[in-house]
């Protein structure tokens, strides 16, 4: 399935077609989740779907396709462990969550999210390591509500070019997510500089 694809789905399904390419994620929908939230946001800037039904379906979406990879892991326990390990393009990203597991405990999963492969995969690794469903479900689905909330929000800013800026994203992962952090840091300083010169100013005259 392509973007097209996905915008006939939308066209034909409305807020269904959204939740069923995130809930369908889990097992390797080929448009990355960023770029589905971020249409999400887009169609509803365009008029296409309302803001509110649009949003919730997405997260609903989301939330419900992690929770699918737990449910999975937990149930089936290190037989899809070594399942997933047989996929050596996994390897890595498995040893990567199971280290974040070890170390940030159910902290992990609130990292994961800003991770597009570790997103997938960290809800096998918590599953198969017993973390209640409450804890789970309190730190993905709080994360989770962020998550969506800023890319659904993305796309409604920038519309049309929710593939493109999506599949940015998807490449670069936590990397872009520091520019924002730092323009507004910079943004901040020279504003604080700023105002701390004018009263400088004013008290010698």
């Amino acid at each position: 399935m392509n973007y097209d694809t996905l915008l006939s789905l939308i066209h034909h399904l409305g807020y269904a077609a959204l939740y069923f390419a995130l809930w369908l994620g889990i097992v390797g929908m080929p448009i990355p989740d960023e770029v589905v939230v971020m249409t999400g946001g887009a169609v509803t800037a365009n008029g296409l779907l309302h803001s509110f039904p649009a949003f919730l379906l997405t997260y609903l979406g989301v939330i419900s396709g992690l929770s699918l990879g737990y449910v999975l892991g937990r149930i089936f326990g290190t037989s899809v462990l070594d399942r997933l390990h047989r996929r050596k393009k996994l390897n890595k990203w498995l040893n990567f969550s199971e280290t974040l597991v070890d170390k940030y405990g159910s902290f992990a999963l609130c990292i994961s999210y800003f991770f597009p492969i570790i997103r997938h995969v960290m809800p096998y690794v918590i599953g198969i390591n017993k973390i209640t469903f409450k804890r789970y479900a309190l730190f993905s689905f709080t994360t989770g509500f962020v998550w969506t909330s800023i890319f659904f929000t993305v796309g409604y800013l920038v519309g049309d070019h929710a593939q493109e800026v999506g599949d940015l994203v998807y490449r670069y992962g936590l990397k872009l997510l520091w520019i924002p952090f730092v323009s507004a840091a910079v943004f901040f300083i020279i504003r604080y500089t700023s105002n701390q010169k004018k009263w400088q100013g004013r008290d010698k005259a």
